[in-house]
């Protein structure tokens, strides 16, 4: 069916059924209280991910401990994420992902709150690797729900909204967490953002879900790398996500050790930075790359190595800026730029696999990036810093982020060359054709 017959209102367009008129403005609101409270959800889930990176230099008098634990903190998370997002991914394709979602997101509320009653470093550790199977549970779950609730078009910009959630979630936890941490003690901070993640459980609960037939519920995991553009977007993502996550873990140490700010500052500098470069970076991103999608087949996928790639320079010159206002204009402008990719990483993978697997291909990718790459790069660049400084070891990431892109131009490649008859239909790239 043309991607012209496609309205607002059709929350299962892939497989070409359209609804009645008269239904449009219901379908309309049911789309939309889904998209927000999942955005909402993930605003809360980047809020209780990201409020340790500020805390570390309370912890450090608390616990005394060294960059190479500070990075454990965010390793033992990101494990527990990654091992947790490949089978919770394969059972909200199962089964509810609805119930998947609420689950998920009452479990790593409890894990946060836990953490502010930690007496050790021992016992934060464990608190916060709980922390990480609650996320693995919702984030697969959310993004499959989001996908199969809007028409294929409109694809990115939908994942890019509710990566918003993400993004101003992620700066909002930096932001609160200096500010409760200075005035109020480190523990309040967990206490504060452990509790909404229950409200929105149970909002969770009521959402409706796109009906799926048993046979859609079967998805082999072997059928994965018989896609040669995933397994090249796996690659990429390791090194683009171990660039993203060594900047959003030493963030605000660094400004905080090399650029002259306070704790509260370093928190309100991030944060805001991140929300307002960053969540315009996602928009325009997502926004392009629909409008590419629809010219070529490959369109979608060329916005992500693109922004990569023009980030680099500018995270560059933010970390060898002596002035802070030098500072806040490059790493702003470097935000910017890094976050086009966040919804059309999502909306390529879930182009390039059938709807019954979309939950289950990104299970995949969260397991292979944040295991291979994410957990890496807090201990890598801690312990490179622990033997120079904080900005030589962040010249790692910064080589990661450029070889990330280059990966991320042979999946356009890749898309091309598989979707090439199709180009003169500019529709993208098949999903019903993904395993062919």
């Amino acid at each position: 069916m043309p991607k012209a017959m496609f309205t607002i209102g059709d929350p299962v367009s892939d497989r070409g059924e359209s609804p009645g008129l008269a239904d449009s403005g219901r379908l309309l609101g049911r789309q939309w209280r889904v998209l927000g409270v999942l955005a909402l959800i993930n605003l809360v889930n980047y809020v209780d991910r990201q409020i340790i990176f500020p805390l570390f230099p309370f912890l450090r008098h608390e616990f005394g401990l060294s960059h190479l634990q500070f990075g454990s903190l965010a390793t033992a998370f990101t494990i527990v994420l990654s091992v947790g997002s490949l089978p919770l991914g394969m059972l909200a394709d199962r089964t509810s992902r609805r119930m998947v979602v609420s689950g998920g997101v009452l479990f790593w509320s409890a894990a946060t709150f836990l953490s502010g009653l930690a007496t050790s470093f021992r016992s934060l550790l464990l608190a916060r690797s709980l922390v990480g199977v609650g996320e693995a549970a919702y984030a697969p779950a959310g993004a499959a729900m989001v996908t199969a609730n809007f028409p294929k078009h409109m694809r990115a910009r939908v994942q890019g909204i509710f990566d918003i959630g993400m993004f101003a979630g992620g700066a909002i936890g930096i932001a609160l967490g200096g500010i409760m941490a200075q005035y109020f003690g480190w523990r309040a901070a967990f206490f504060l953002v452990g509790v909404p993640g229950v409200l929105l459980a149970l909002c969770a609960l009521r959402l409706p879900e796109v009906p799926r037939q048993a046979s859609e519920r079967r998805f082999p995991l072997r059928a994965l790398v018989r896609v040669p553009a995933y397994v090249t977007m796996l690659l990429a993502g390791w090194f683009s996500s171990f660039a993203g996550y060594a900047y959003v873990v030493w963030g605000p140490e660094l400004v905080e050790e090399y650029k002259g700010f306070s704790a509260g500052q370093a928190g309100l500098v991030l944060g805001l930075t991140v929300i307002v470069c960053g969540g315009c970076g996602v928009a325009v991103g997502a926004t392009l790359s629909d409008w590419l999608a629809r010219r070529a087949s490959w369109g979608r996928a060329c916005t992500i190595p693109v922004g990569f790639l023009i980030a680099a320079p500018l995270i560059y010159g933010a970390l060898h800026s002596t002035q802070r206002s030098h500072f806040v204009a490059l790493f702003g402008l470097g935000a910017f730029f890094l976050s086009w990719y966040h919804g059309p990483v999502t909306a390529t993978i879930h182009d390039l696999i059938p709807e019954e697997g979309h939950a289950t291909a990104l299970g995949m990718y969260y397991l292979f990036v944040n295991l291979f790459s994410m957990a890496l790069a807090p201990v890598v660049i801690g312990g490179i810093a622990d033997r120079s400084n904080l900005i030589s070891a962040l010249h790692a990431a910064l080589a990661a982020q450029i070889i990330g892109g280059l990966l991320f131009v042979m999946v356009v490649l890749q898309v091309r060359q598989r979707s090439a008859p199709k180009d003169d239909e500019s529709d993208g790239c098949s999903a019903g054709n993904a395993l062919a």
